[in-house]
């Protein structure tokens, strides 16, 4: 997927020399996080709005440029990488320059969300599946033979959680017999972490249990 369409260039970055103040009032009329800010069209950083609000109005952003934030993606990066760039630096923009560090424009957040939107891991319909198990024991290759098996296709995978040597890995999978595909990961030793109204086990478990509290209680 092309990110080019989403390149905001129409909106000047601040230059090393402009006001505080200057900077205050821009942020007084924008949603960003941060701003570019550049001397003779070479990227020097992104001022926070968090911090701007701190320095005196007298100064100019020369001498708050130690506090800059350096991050920004190449004008060639993946939407991925850009994604990944904006969890990173916990920002809501996203500056763009080119192999000689020439500013080209930046990204707005929503505009790469919206791309992911565009994927198949969002957009088709399918089950949610989240898997865990310990990090040197799952593979992405056992993954696969698993929901293959069961006549199933992934429509997207990732591990979306890491702690204490256990990985959790988050599926998108096409519709079938999730409850199938539920007890194999469990015959490979998988602890199913999403909750499935098809789970047989778990509604088997729940019917026992329902038992076991009716015979207490007789």
């Amino acid at each position: 997927m092309t990110t080019d369409l989403y390149l905001v260039t129409d909106m000047e970055p601040l230059d090393i020399n402009t006001s505080v103040v200057e900077a205050q009032q821009l942020f007084n009329n924008v949603t960003y996080s941060h701003f570019p800010v550049i001397k003779e069209e070479v990227y020097q950083g992104c001022i926070a709005e968090t911090d701007i609000r701190c320095y005196e109005s007298d100064k100019t952003l020369v001498h708050y440029q130690y506090a800059l934030e350096g991050f920004y993606v190449r004008e060639d990066a993946n939407w991925l990488d850009i994604l990944e760039a904006f969890a990173q630096n916990n920002s809501n923009l996203i500056p763009v320059l080119d192999h000689n560090n020439t500013y080209q424009g930046f990204f707005e957040l929503k505009d790469i969300m919206n791309l992911f939107n565009q994927t198949p891991f969002l957009s088709e319909p399918g089950h949610i599946l989240i898997v865990e198990k310990g990090f040197m024991d799952y593979s992405f290759s056992e993954i696969s033979q698993i929901i293959e098996s069961n006549s199933s296709r992934i429509l997207g995978v990732f591990v979306s959680n890491l702690q204490n040597d256990v990985a959790q890995v988050t599926l998108k999978i096409t519709n079938s017999d999730i409850n199938t595909i539920v007890q194999t990961f469990r015959r490979y030793s998988y602890n199913i972490v999403s909750q499935h109204s098809e789970d047989s086990f778990l509604n088997n478990l729940k019917d026992r249990s329902k038992y076991l509290d009716k015979y207490l209680n007789i």
